[in-house]
């Protein structure tokens, strides 16, 4: 398990999905290796590659639900790759999670970028100047 100020991610996610007219509901992190995180992704998507995160949807109207895989694997590869502190880097990921649930897409270069942007300005309001 990551170190995680529970109280401190709660209160966080709780203010980014207000921020897009969300209410936090039941959200439940899976904390994995590569390995779960592939069986996950072909079993329930008909994906044969690894990822950071899983984002299941179980939201209703304003209430965002549901249940995120992450890799801590591949968090801590990315972080490596992208210069990156560990921490800053689950972070992102929790928060990408977050904003799949608050309606957020990221299927195209356009949107993914938008989606970063989104990103960096989740982690500015936990963490200050990112």
């Amino acid at each position: 398990m990551p170190a995680i100020d529970k109280k401190e991610i709660s209160a966080w996610i709780k203010a980014v999905a207000l921020k897009y007219g969300k209410k936090a509901g039941d959200i439940a992190y899976i904390f994995c290796d590569d390995a779960k995180i592939l069986e996950v992704n072909r079993q329930y998507l008909e994906h044969d590659y690894y990822t950071d995160i899983i984002t299941f949807d179980y939201s209703e109207a304003k209430t965002i639900s549901g249940d995120i895989f992450i890799s801590l694997d591949t968090v801590k590869s990315n972080s490596e790759q992208f210069d990156t502190a560990y921490d800053t880097e689950l972070r992102r990921v929790i928060i990408h999670g977050i904003l799949h649930l608050c309606g957020q897409d990221d299927k195209t270069p356009a949107l993914r970028a938008e989606m970063t942007e989104k990103e960096n300005d989740a982690l500015r309001l936990l963490l200050g100047n990112v």
